[in-house]
């Protein structure tokens, strides 16, 4: 099942251990590309070209575009930007469902955000934190059975979140309105409160949920 919203099934042939591994090691390249700056030139081509060769070997060019047509909302989620464990993109945030104080259900998430989500100098961008909490809020939301689309987002900024250090996400939802669902997520550097985010979101009618995501999605 994926991680990223139980009861919705991965597809077998992507959501795998080994491709996993990959986007893992993708993330240490990257990372490493964003953060070492004394590198020989010729070193650099040559290790641009290795990779141009690796590409092939999965399969693409550089040249031959994205290679992938969305057929469920399953096959996303392996490849969430936030989330995702096949997603090189991804910080990969690792959550679980927690039982809040007046027993109603939350996600709390941990992860670190490397070098190549910062900002300003050793922060994450804000664009990445409003990233975050858009889909740790929709995964709260699926938690509490009420899954929707994000109709508006507002964050506040408390303070400045730093790269390279553990930050932990909660998020849950507050409260429903007949299809508009207000949820709440906020993000912590220990025990500071860096950043806290408003949601809502909206279940689509039966014939555009259809629509959107294909029939019994």
């Amino acid at each position: 099942m994926s991680e990223a919203a139980p009861g919705i099934p991965d597809s077998a042939a992507y959501a795998t251990p080994e491709r996993a591994e990959l986007a893992s090691a993708i993330r240490v390249l990257i990372d490493t590309v964003m953060s070492v700056e004394d590198v020989e030139p010729d070193v650099l081509h040559e290790i641009a070209q290795e990779v141009e060769k690796l590409t092939f070997r999965l399969g693409r060019g550089r040249d031959e575009g994205a290679g992938y047509t969305p057929r469920t909302h399953g096959d996303y989620l392996p490849r969430s930007p936030i989330v995702g464990e096949a997603s090189p993109l991804s910080p990969r945030l690792d959550w679980e469902v927690v039982t809040r104080d007046d027993g109603s259900p939350g996600v709390e998430a941990r992860g670190t955000f490397g070098a190549a989500y910062e900002g300003p100098p050793s922060f994450v961008h804000g664009g990445w934190i409003a990233c975050a909490f858009d889909e740790v809020l929709g995964i709260a939301n699926i938690v509490a059975g009420n899954p929707g689309m994000t109709a508006r987002l507002i964050v506040h900024y408390r303070r400045p979140t730093p790269l390279f250090r553990e930050l932990r996400l909660k998020a849950w939802v507050d409260r429903i309105e007949g299809r508009r669902i207000m949820s709440r997520a906020e993000i912590y550097d220990g025990e500071v409160l860096t950043a806290e985010a408003e949601g809502l979101f909206v279940q689509p009618r039966p014939e555009l949920a259809e629509q959107y995501f294909g029939r019994g999605k």
